[in-house]
């Protein structure tokens, strides 16, 4: 199906040249003269190469017909990650450099949103947010309210990130999947 290039977003498949690429980035750009343009970032996924293309806003891009299911995150292995449709109990094995560093998030239970092309897992969309555990941080200095720093913590999954405060080891947070980033306390 031809879509126009303006159209493609950020985990969106296209068909280029009989290869399939995964859109990375998407950015519509409108230069004070000459034509617009879409710049995209795109990993093929036969073999993760990344690649930069431009197209005129107007051009037509052939976009590959992928299914969006939702599976569910079972366990790492040799193999790669093992995610399982929870209509089907089908299970399906998706190599590591697909999901990349988004494998910290991972937690077993997880519902995530595979991308699936004539059977092959090609990309994949976990929650927006996340609960994970807080396992160390700075103390708490007394006096230091004025300033709004964040202090560096590290969370369960191993991750850095930076916290307000007043978080303690051991709390729960709500972290930003996309990036790492805090949003608040958990609330159970």
């Amino acid at each position: 199906m031809k879509v126009i290039a303006s159209t493609l977003r950020k985990g969106n498949v296209v068909d280029i040249d009989g290869k399939l690429y995964v859109v990375l980035t998407a950015q519509n750009i409108h230069p004070g003269k000459g034509t617009p343009v879409t710049q995209l970032d795109m990993r093929r996924i036969s073999d993760g190469v990344k690649v930069s293309e431009r197209y005129r806003t107007t051009e037509q891009v052939e976009r590959a017909f992928v299914e969006d299911r939702e599976y569910t995150f079972l366990y790492e292995d040799g193999e790669g990650f093992h995610f399982m449709n929870p209509e089907t109990y089908e299970q399906v094995a998706v190599p590591e450099d697909i999901i990349g560093d988004q494998k910290a998030y991972l937690q077993e239970g997880m519902a995530v949103m595979l991308s699936v092309h004539n059977g092959v897992p090609i990309a994949i969309e976990l929650p927006a947010r996340v609960t994970l555990e807080i396992v160390e941080t700075e103390p708490v200095v007394k006096g230091q309210t004025a300033s709004s720093s964040y202090k560096p913590a590290i969370l369960s999954n191993g991750v850095r990130t930076m916290v307000p405060p007043h978080i303690t080891a051991g709390t729960r947070v709500v972290i930003m999947t996309e990036d790492g980033s805090y949003v608040e306390r958990a609330k159970d």
